[in-house]
């Protein structure tokens, strides 16, 4: 645990504002890719029907939409944004390494949803280190411990 605070209070202390604008940038993309699933269940149930996960189909993209929106919303707004990201994980290392390479793994579309994929897990992977930042709500949370 003393480990997990020394990197909570280096990230803290090494945390440059403009990337809270990113951090917001980042869950209003994902709550938008979370709309969109549920806007269009058929490509999110071919998705995941490429992958062969049995009878989970419908249970897994319930996850990922609900996931996705929730996680979205937390994670611009900074509440429990460790959490939230960590929620979004399994779902972004399974679209990089499963969804995204398949045998179409060299056409153009695929291409972008892969670099896009990509560079959303890199930045869930930075905002788990380095956690929410100055404007988020568990900034003033831990600062305002009383209102």
């Amino acid at each position: 645990m003393d480990t997990l605070h020394q990197i909570e209070h280096w990230a803290d202390r090494h945390h440059p504002r403009w990337v809270d604008f990113v951090r917001i940038s980042l869950g209003l993309f994902i709550l938008y890719k979370g709309v969109l699933f549920i806007s269009d269940t058929a490509a999110l149930m071919n998705l995941i029907g490429e992958m062969d996960v049995g009878f989970f189909h419908m249970a897994l993209a319930h996850y990922v939409a609900f996931a996705h929106i929730v996680g979205g919303i937390l994670i611009a707004l900074g509440l429990l944004t460790r959490l939230a990201v960590t929620v979004q994980l399994p779902i972004l290392i399974g679209a990089v390494f499963f969804v995204n390479m398949d045998s179409r793994f060299l056409t153009v579309t695929n291409n972008v949803e892969f670099v896009l994929s990509l560079v959303v897990l890199v930045l869930l992977l930075v905002f788990l280190v380095f956690g929410s930042g100055k404007f988020s709500i568990d900034d003033y949370m831990k600062n305002h411990p009383t209102a």
